[in-house]
């Protein structure tokens, strides 16, 4: 299936995934479109979709490990700073417990396998 690449990759959005932008359309409207069958990895390749996991234990690409834990870490802040924004829709304390999820997730992308 992944041809001379035997790892696990996470997709470029790993933050923002096409899968989850996709359930969500499907429980809110009904509709399921298809999913791509090759997707840019966070390691720069381009890997089929099934070749992929947003879960950092089923995560075999090192540089993919990396450039989710980076994106994680970023979002995480960035959420933070949603949250302390004037007139935001979110709470400071309903970014917090966000940021601290996608931390969470960075923690465990850097983690040995």
């Amino acid at each position: 299936m992944g041809g001379d690449d035997p790892h696990i990759h996470v997709e470029s959005k790993v933050v923002r995934g096409v899968a989850a932008v996709r359930d969500m359309m499907a429980s809110t409207f009904g509709l399921a479109g298809d999913l791509p069958s090759r997707i840019a990895t966070g390691c720069g390749l381009r890997a089929p979709y099934a070749m992929t996991s947003p879960r950092p234990e089923n995560v075999t690409c090192l540089a993919c490990r990396e450039y989710a834990r980076l994106e994680h870490l970023r979002f995480a802040d960035e959420l933070e700073r949603l949250g302390r924004m004037p007139g935001s829709t979110i709470s400071t304390d309903q970014a917090k417990l966000a940021a601290d999820r996608h931390r969470d997730l960075a923690k465990r992308f850097s983690a040995a396998e």
